[in-house]
């Protein structure tokens, strides 16, 4: 018995998951529900499968809190998971969950049995982190109840624990701009930064602040609630909620959400910049999310809207600039559902930059002058950022924000921006918790009129009904929702099919504890109209509730049972007709199933076999069997009755048993053969029953089952050593199948087993199931979609948990004599084809991104398919794959084995006639960058694996090639900036000058990451100043001073150093600076006496003021290194482009890169600093360290295709040859796996 993870359907998500979800670079969207993390094709929002956590045995099902995604790129090694995802839930457990598998790969430690562990506590898990500690090595940070913070390694042990107490810790950010560095916010404004520079306890430094905020309303809350360490903060206080994120494009900068205040928080002069209250009447911010692209930030309140704010040039000050709805007021039930979850696409991100920069003349020329960045008007024109948000009522909403402005409209004025928000997609998964579930039989979709017991084919719909009153009508041939209908308002306690398109349920609810009496509400809905139409409507409270609903299997006649009152006989024609009262004491009734075909009636020669209490030669009556005078009876003497007549099996209070037959409008006793030893009565009260003709199967509240052969007269039983049965299910039949007796029981303590009464001994070889993995059961049902007994058994379940799964059940040679043969799973139906090149197999996605990477013909995405010449980017010269597929690629490089790229193309083609490698956007997007040239292509394919910060290098790489040829050895721009930098050396602290804010308000975004530029530099740092202009202290002036220093703003520095009080004991360093600043003469003398003095203050404290006092007498070189020394590497890298020029500058760059490399681990950025000065062999050298041939190999391409006579490597290079050895050797073995994989489709 197994349960694919693609066959589960989760129930909605709630707020007891702490907004659990997160979104991958590359598209995928992982979110959790109750205790099953769900993960989404975000483009075509599309289920791609589920994955329920494991409880633990002295548990119920956990609850998922928190998840995130691993920032893994693809390995090239296929054995090694890149899809990897941290999960933890309210028990405090983390685990690591492999997307490809998918099932937990490995369980972390948990810390809570030491001794250590009981002192700081180990409660549910808020959220986590990944944070890199070593090259290519991740480490998990997780914030565990109200005030624990714990690092994990790789390994899943603990190595580094912090308490926080007493203060409540509740979110936990990773640094954009270094990998190892992430902080913790607290709900009354602690903050606490952490960096990474290994993976033991002496490699964790940290630093505490805190940020000012009111916490008034948390400490009136603390005094009603008692706190446990155990419960996490969000769980406690879930209305009060502190997030924070860091800035993309400034480094240092985080912006904080209290309930009412959005704060933006400086780390390096620990100060707040801006703080802005929020209105009364806008409810408490939830979360807050800067865009990737532009200058924007989204604040989610908790009526589901979502503000806009947006920054002021030349300063940290941001103003709300618009406000937009993410739960509309039509189309959903009413109370409107909560928004849980609001996430920020970084793909369409991404993608957009390089339809931005490739579609832009000038930057696709990669010029190095100002105009390569954009002008703000242009960026803000046709501007859009993707969102994802999840709501309580199991929807994904997908929204486009567009950003307009025009032409002539003033910058510095936000009224003149305005927004459109638009919904481009829905989800809808299910609605409510499930409570119930119904599945129409093989006769229900009959194609007569009158309905009968003829089987035809099934359709593959089941019905949930759920807590809120709606009604879920699932097609498990997509595990997708189908239709939704808001049937009741109340729980539904009944659900059947009356044929293929109609549905009955029912709702009961008390009208007061005082008067009693209960409103029972009967509708019928159609699913083709969507109308539901109520039905024996009554104006008073009945005495009795409804108990439950039958329905037969034609789907013409309803029994309506209550509780202790008369069942009720209906007709459901058009206008459901009550037919008569049956006034007998039922405790349980079930309608036939449909009747054996006849093809299989000759296969009935082998009676069920007889164990424990046998009961032979039948007898004409039983005692307590009520008579049937009452009734038209009719004369059937044991025979099955013909196929116009329906019957129902019965069993009363006194334990007897009896069945009826319903023919037109007469109901008459069916006149069953009795067994000859009667129904022992004080066995218990029958629970449950089924019954196929001529089969009737009971279960009572002991745990006995009784089989009973109505037209035989034999029967048996036995104890199934469990008590309490709720349900019994035939297993569905074929014409050719063998074994008529396999039933399914569930029992009151939501398990299961698996009879079969056709073998000796029932109860010996009964396939126990304790629980499907996952989840306990509440209601099941068999689903009949197979053919031939060849076909798997399949269940539906829905579990406790509120999912629906489908459950293939395999009957192995134990079971039965019959040898057991299980067809392949059909392939599961796709309205769209899932177009992410992630979720192929890790050769295959190797494969194609080596495709892209050299460029194909972007007829090759075209299949066969009827809508291909309704797309944009067709070309009727679609590929033919009898023809040489070679003619695909639109050239070949002089790297590698061309008939590799033959062969690997022939790996993709079956991939290709589906259409799931890439969708028609993005073939169109490549399309248009295919013939730009290698960087542009490198940079879209490394874009849509995630790889965001390879993607921003190679689009950066054209400008460091062409700024290392222009600028380092030409010289040509050196006179270019001295003018500007004399140009801004006018001002002293006053706001930068005119044209710095539109540079500062770049729309490139997360692009500044690879800033490597002279100007770039220099404009970036410029543009902090006027953020730290108001802030007082000792500390923060000498953190002012050192940025005007660095930008050449001597004058402001000498005016901001004069100012310090005689009592301040910075007095005299100060006094000491200001008069060796102002000095403009330089003598040998006193070049001296600062070079000794500075070189006395060189200590951690002092070493800022040693800095400034080289620059004095202008031993800029010097300076930037005693910075570098310092740690401070992007000031020393601030100081030389303000400065230094050549081979000066190209030296500080070039240590700058290889502290990026070796200690911060960013290969990317460090690989863009070596390229910029023209260090492409310790690049290459780079790259074969970090074991990546093929990126070497293509790096080469792009070098010499920008640099064409400028590349000073030739061929006969050593570490040229080496690279294109071990190129030819990763594509060998790449074709290897590849031809060793087959093909697989989600």
């Amino acid at each position: 018995m197994c349960s694919s993870s693609d066959s589960i359907l989760p129930g909605p998500p709630s707020r007891s998951n702490l907004s659990a979800a997160d979104l991958s670079p590359s598209g995928l969207l992982a979110f959790a529900s109750g205790p099953c993390i769900s993960f989404v094709h975000s483009h075509s929002l599309q289920l791609i499968s589920t994955v329920s956590l494991p409880s633990p045995l002295s548990s119920a099902n956990p609850i998922v809190t928190s998840l995130r995604w691993a920032p893994l790129p693809l390995r090239r090694d296929p054995f090694s998971s890149d899809l990897l995802i941290a999960v933890g839930d309210h028990l405090g457990r983390i685990a690591l969950v492999d997307f490809r598998v998918p099932s937990v790969r490995l369980w972390l430690e948990q810390d809570c049995d030491s001794a250590r562990g009981k002192i700081l506590g180990c409660g549910g898990v808020q959220d986590l982190c990944w944070v890199l500690a070593l090259p290519e090595s991740y480490i998990v940070a997780a914030i565990s109840g109200s005030s624990s913070l714990t690092l994990y390694t790789d390994s899943g042990h603990v190595f580094w624990k912090y308490d926080a107490s007493p203060e409540f810790i509740s979110c936990v950010r990773c640094d954009p701009f270094d990998s190892s560095h992430f902080c913790v916010l607290g709900l009354k404004g602690f903050l606490l930064s952490v960096k990474l520079v290994g993976i033991t306890e002496n490699d964790v430094t940290s630093k505490e602040f805190h940020i000012q905020t009111d916490s008034t309303d948390l400490q009136k809350l603390e005094r009603d609630v008692l706190v446990s360490s155990s419960h996490s903060s969000t769980a406690v206080f879930p209305f009060y909620s502190a997030k924070f994120s860091f800035s993309p494009h400034w480094k240092h900068i985080i912006f904080v959400t209290f309930p009412r205040e959005l704060v933006v928080f400086d780390l390096q002069y620990d100060a707040t910049l801006f703080v802005v209250a929020l209105p009364r009447e806008y409810a408490k911010f939830v979360d807050v999310l800067p865009d990737p692209s532009q200058e924007f930030l989204y604040c989610l309140h908790f009526d589901g809207r979502l503000s806009i704010w947006r920054r002021q040039e030349g300063e940290q000050v941001h103003v709300l600039c618009g406000i937009e709805e993410l739960i509309p007021a039509i189309g959903v039930s009413a109370p409107l559902p909560s928004l849980l979850s609001l996430l920020i696409s970084q793909l369409d991100s991404t993608l957009q930059n390089i339809r931005k920069i490739h579609s832009d003349p000038v930057l696709d020329g990669s010029k190095v002058d100002d105009s390569f960045y954009f002008r703000t008007e242009d960026a803000f024109r046709g501007f859009e950022t993707h969102f994802l948000s999840i709501s309580d009522d199991g929807k994904i909403w997908s929204w486009i924000l567009s950003v307009k402005r025009d032409k002539d409209s003033n910058l510095q004025s936000s009224t003149d921006t305005s927004f459109e928000l638009s919904l481009v997609g829905q989800l809808q998964l299910l609605s409510s918790t499930v409570t119930i579930l119904a599945i129409p039989t093989p006769s229900m979709t009959a194609t007569l009129a009158r309905g009968g017991n003829t089987p035809a084919v099934v359709v593959p719909l089941v019905a949930l009904g759920t807590e809120a009153g709606t009604i879920d009508v699932v097609d498990v041939s997509a595990n997708a929702v189908a239709a939704s209908f808001s049937a009741h308002t109340s729980r539904i306690r009944g659900l059947n099919w009356l044929g293929n398109s109609r549905l009955v349920s029912f709702s009961c609810s008390r009208v007061s504890t005082r008067t009693g009496g209960f409103f029972n509400r009967l509708s019928v809905t159609c699913l083709r109209s969507g109308v539901s139409k109520g039905f024996r409507v009554l104006q008073k409270p009945e005495r009795a509730p409804i108990r439950a609903l039958k329905v037969s299997s034609s789907g013409r006649y309803l029994l309506i049972l209550f509780r202790g009152d008369p069942v009720e006989v209906w007709a459901m024609t058009k206008s459901p007709l009550m037919l008569r009262s049956l006034t007998l004491p039922f405790t349980v009734l079930e309608w036939t199933l449909p009747t054996i075909p006849y093809s299989a009636e000759k296969c009935l020669s082998k009676q069920p076999s007889i164990t424990s209490n046998q009961e032979t030669n039948a007898t004409s009556t039983v005692t307590g069997t009520p008579k049937a005078s009452d009734f038209k009876v009719g004369t059937v003497d044991g025979q099955v009755q013909d196929d116009t007549s329906e019957s129902f099996a019965f069993a009363l209070v006194n334990g007897a048993l009896g069945v009826f037959e319903v023919y037109g409008r007469r109901i008459r006793d069916f006149r069953p053969k009795w067994p000859e030893a009667p129904f022992n009565t004080f066995d218990g009260l029958i629970t449950a029953m089924a019954y196929r003709v001529p089969h009737v199967i009971t279960g009572d509240k002991l745990g006995n089952i009784r089989w009973w052969d109505v037209t035989s007269g034999n029967s048996s039983s036995f104890n199934t050593c469990k008590e309490g049965i709720k349900k019994i299910k035939f297993s569905p039949i074929y014409p050719d199948s063998i074994s008529r007796g396999r039933i399914i029981v569930l029992f009151f303590d939501n398990t299961l087993s698996f009879y079969d009464f056709d073998s000796p001994d029932p109860l010996a070889i009964s396939v126990m199931r304790p629980q499907i993995p996952g989840t306990l059961i509440l209601e099941l049902d068999w689903l009949a979609l197979g053919t031939s007994q060849f076909d798997s058994l399949v269940l539906c379940v829905v579990g406790t948990d509120g999912s629906f799964r489908l459950v293939e059940v395999h009957i192995n040679e134990e079971m039965t004599t019959q040898i057991s043969y299980t067809k392949p799973p059909k392939e599961k139906y796709r309205p769209v084809p899932l177009c992410t090149p992630m979720l192929l197999p890790v050769s295959h996605g190797l494969a194609l991104r080596m495709i892209l990477q050299l460029g194909v013909n972007p007829s090759w995405f075209n299949t066969c398919s009827q809508c291909i010449g309704k797309r944009s980017h067709y070309t009727p010269e679609r590929t033919s794959s009898s023809k040489d597929l070679r003619s695909s690629m639109i050239d070949f490089p002089q790297i590698g084995d061309p008939a590799v790229i033959e062969i690997l193309l022939k790996v993709l083609e079956p991939y290709r006639l589906e259409g799931c490698l890439l969708d028609d956007e993005k073939v169109k997007l490549y399309s248009s960058l295919v013939n730009k040239g290698y960087a542009a292509r490198f940079a879209f394919t490394a874009a849509i694996f995630g790889e965001t910060s390879e993607a921003f290098f190679w689009l950066k790489l054209p400008c460091a090639m062409n700024y290392e040829v222009n600028n380092i050895t030409s010289k040509v721009s050196a006179k270019h900036f001295e003018e500007a930098t004399m140009l801004n050396k006018i001002t002293s602290t006053g706001p930068s000058a005119s044209g710095f804010e539109k540079i500062g308000s770049l729309g490139e975004g997360q692009l500044k990451l690879m800033a490597f530029e002279q100007n770039e530099l220099w404009l970036c740092a410029n543009e902090r100043i006027p953020w730290h202009e108001n802030l007082g202290g000792e500390e923060a002036i000498q953190n002012r001073v050192h940025e005007l220093v660095s930008v050449g703003n001597l004058e402001g520095a000498v005016s901001l150093l004069l100012s310090t009080s005689p009592d301040s004991s910075y007095f005299y360093p100060n006094a000491l600076r200001a008069v060796a600043l102002s000095s403009s003469v330089s003598k040998s003398l006193v070049e001296l006496a600062v070079k000794v003095v500075a070189a006395n203050m060189v200590r951690p404290d002092r070493s800022l003021s040693g800095t400034h006092l080289l620059c004095s007498v202008g031993r800029y070189q010097e300076a930037c290194s005693q910075l570098q020394d310092a740690g401070c590497w992007t000031d020393s890298a601030t100081l030389a482009a303000t400065h230094l020029n050549g081979s000066d500058y190209a030296r500080v760059l070039q240590r700058w890169a290889k502290h990026v490399m070796q200690t911060e681990h960013d290969l990317w950025r460090g690989l863009m600093l070596y390229i910029a000065i023209g260090a492409f062999e310790q690049a290459l050298a780079a790259f074969r360290k970090a074991e990546q041939p093929e990126t070497a190999a293509i790096f080469i391409l792009a070098c010499q295709e920008t640099l064409a006579n400028s590349w000073s490597i030739d061929d006969d290079n050593e570490d040229v040859i080496a690279v294109t050895k071990c190129f030819e050797l990763y594509q060998e073995k790449l074709v290897h796996l590849c031809m060793d994989s087959p093909p697989f489709f989600h």
